[in-house]
């Protein structure tokens, strides 16, 4: 009784793995090792702009506010990945000029 009970644990714990596939390796962008915090390299104007989803004349509220609904839908806490968190971190550091 007790290994068919252990071979229905293996099979179904198998399914799920099989089920949820691969882990995904996202990119962050990011020279390796280096702090979370660390704004885009210059020259990614445009790409922060287009990730946190604002124009170029957006005002620093709208940065601020583009930047908390995004980082409230993709933060590790909530489902989301931390390389998407640091990202998005990343180019509000970029467009607020933020350095430290």
């Amino acid at each position: 009784m007790m290994i068919k009970l252990l071979a229905a644990l293996a099979v179904a714990w198998l399914g799920w793995w099989l089920w949820q596939g691969p882990k995904r390796v996202h990119t962050s962008g990011r020279r390796p090792g280096a702090p979370a915090s660390e704004p885009m390299p210059s020259g990614d104007h445009a790409s922060a702009l287009a990730t946190l989803g604002v124009d170029a004349r957006a005002s620093d509220a709208e940065i601020r506010a583009a930047h908390r609904r995004l980082l409230q839908a993709v933060h590790p806490d909530h489902g989301g990945s931390a390389e998407l968190a640091q990202r998005v971190n990343a180019a509000r550091d970029t467009l607020l000029k933020r350095t430290d």
